[in-house]
């Protein structure tokens, strides 16, 4: 069942469109990698998604019973982000809040869920220290954790790598392949074609020519010859 329906959508700032007439679901269980040449508009396609943007032209339709404060959200790191001065467990348990709980005070049930997410990002050793005195795979962590409270449906993730030394990126690798497995929705930006080529079930690649379709036609077509995999927007 789709989660996601994107019907001819435009996307972009005051009027100028980045991307035109885009048309793309997202199915349950998906692992949908977004790829394509910089500034091709993947950052905002998922601010979009998120509706913190909204669309030029087009619809964005949920189904599945998905509402749109129950998709997680990993988006790329600033320098100051990186330095936030809270707890491991501070900012886990926030992730919480995107679940429509605006209140002043966390239940037993959202500590829980904030420690069950720990667990699986196997942070819990964790729990007391500096976020800002963490490592950057051990921040990433951090944050997938957070995006994990908000929702246990559907991810996404603006390149949950990005700086990232390689065994932290396998490590980053191997925890959203789980958690696909498990049957959360992943739709991630990505740089890495080794990756897309590993774990993606589909791929949307953004760019003068557009393409959406699963992984292995995505290897066999023109637009993989224009994968980017170095800048973003």
């Amino acid at each position: 069942m789709a989660q996601l329906i994107c019907r001819d959508l435009s996307l972009g700032y005051e009027g100028k469109a980045l991307i035109e007439h885009l048309n793309f679901s997202v199915e349950k269980g998906d692992y949908l990698c977004i790829v394509g040449e910089n500034g091709a508009g993947k950052t905002t396609l998922l601010k979009t998604l998120l509706h913190l943007h909204a669309p030029l032209h087009g619809t964005i339709e949920a189904g599945d019973g998905l509402r749109k404060d129950e998709i997680g959200y990993l988006p790329q790191q600033t320098l100051v982000q990186r330095d936030f001065p809270a707890s491991v467990w501070e900012i886990v348990l926030s992730g919480c809040q995107r679940r429509g709980k605006w209140h002043l005070f966390y239940s037993s049930a959202d500590k829980q869920l904030a420690r069950q997410s720990m667990e699986k990002m196997n942070i819990t050793n964790l729990s007391k220290r500096c976020y800002r005195e963490l490592s950057g795979g051990q921040q990433q962590r951090v944050l997938l954790a957070r995006a994990l409270c908000a929702t246990q449906k559907l991810l996404l993730l603006d390149e949950p790598v990005s700086g990232l030394d390689p065994k932290a990126t396998e490590e980053m690798y191997a925890l959203i392949r789980s958690l696909n497995q498990e049957g959360i929705t992943i739709v991630m930006i990505s740089h890495d074609l080794s990756a897309v080529a590993s774990d993606a079930s589909h791929v949307l690649h953004l760019g003068k020519k557009i393409f959406f379709g699963t992984k292995q036609d995505y290897l066999k077509s023109e637009n993989v010859h224009t994968f980017d995999r170095k800048g973003d927007e």
